[in-house]
């Protein structure tokens, strides 16, 4: 009896199975750990019908509602989407934890009810609670946003496989200060394993909502605009692929900014601006941010440009995404 109890405060021999842990025999290999958080989260149980109906429930009586509410949006370029067919991977800028009920109420219903959210496993999945509440809303599927996973890309690509669509951010993150990120590869990536079209969405006004580390949410207009579908062609790598993406949403950044027919030009010379903005102090980052953001008439319309400015200058100058 006395060799299973703990000896008295200190001594240094460790308590003995049962008050202690048991010793592993020597020469057996361990097995793995079970995971069952982060990209291992078993998200398959929010793809059945139940959850696919309580999810619909929920951003036809909740999300829609507070994101008429609080964004207002007006939505553009969904006649590109008439020819499309599942799957379809929509690739949009990040701002705020807002785009993503936003995209999935103004995306075309034939597309939602059949659509999953790439979702960083490190922020969305790190709690048992967390994961089951964001793959109940929003169909969230965990994915590595630092780097490509076998395990999240093999999910992503057997899901389009089976005909659901893809939400992805390609920036892997919100915005920091306005401006946008590089793109990283997961849709170029995803698309041509796949074989699936990649649609590029500009959302704006989202970020004067709910700003990264903002403490208050503010009611704002906002746009969202689907682009033409993009494919990647046989000789080109998932690299360039994903820079024709961020070239396409960066196209409707300077549409919605200026107008189509410059915005169009623009893109056939190549010489749309980029979405990262300018590289210098972030006063003057914030400055060239300020100066390109259009504004709303009373009939909910957008003006631009906005007063005491020349069109010549804006055309030169368009905003980055917010």
């Amino acid at each position: 009896m006395s060799s299973i109890l703990p000896k008295r405060l200190g001594h240094s021999r460790p308590a003995g199975f049962p008050l202690g842990p048991p010793t592993w025999p020597g020469g057996v290999e361990r097995p793995a750990l079970e995971k069952s958080l982060g990209v291992d989260y078993d998200t398959e149980w929010s793809r059945r019908w139940p959850a696919r109906a309580a999810r619909a429930v929920m951003l036809e009586a909740v999300t829609a509602p507070v994101m008429q509410v609080l964004a207002s949006p007006r939505v553009s370029g969904r006649d590109r989407l008439a020819d499309l067919e599942a799957p379809v991977i929509f690739a949009a800028n990040h701002s705020s934890h807002l785009d993503t009920g936003l995209l999935l109420v103004c995306m075309p219903e034939r597309f939602r009810r059949r659509c999953v959210v790439a979702a960083g496993a490190d922020y969305f999945f790190d709690r048992r609670w967390k994961a089951a509440m964001w793959a109940l809303a929003i169909a969230a599927i965990p994915i590595e946003r630092t780097r490509v996973s076998r395990r999240g890309s093999e999910l992503a690509t057997d899901l389009l496989g089976d005909g659901w669509n893809l939400v992805i951010f390609p920036e892997g993150g919100r915005s920091r200060d306005g401006w946008g990120q590089p793109f990283k590869g997961g849709p170029a990536y995803l698309a041509k394993k796949a074989d699936a079209p990649v649609v590029p969405v500009y959302m704006q006004g989202t970020r004067r909502i709910l700003a990264r580390g903002a403490s208050r949410i503010r009611r704002s207009p906002t746009t969202v605009t689907f682009g033409p579908a993009l494919w990647p062609t046989l000789d080109e790598d998932a690299r360039r692929f994903s820079v024709r993406i961020e070239a396409g949403v960066a196209a409707l950044t300077d549409e919605v900014t200026t107008d189509w027919w410059s915005a169009r030009r623009r893109a056939a010379a190549g010489t749309t601006p980029g979405l990262t903005g300018p590289d210098a102090s972030a006063w003057r980052r914030a400055w060239a941010l300020d100066q390109g953001a259009p504004r709303r008439s009373g009939e909910g319309a957008p003006t631009w440009p906005p007063l005491g400015r020349s069109p010549s200058r804006v055309t030169m100058t368009p905003r980055a995404p917010l």
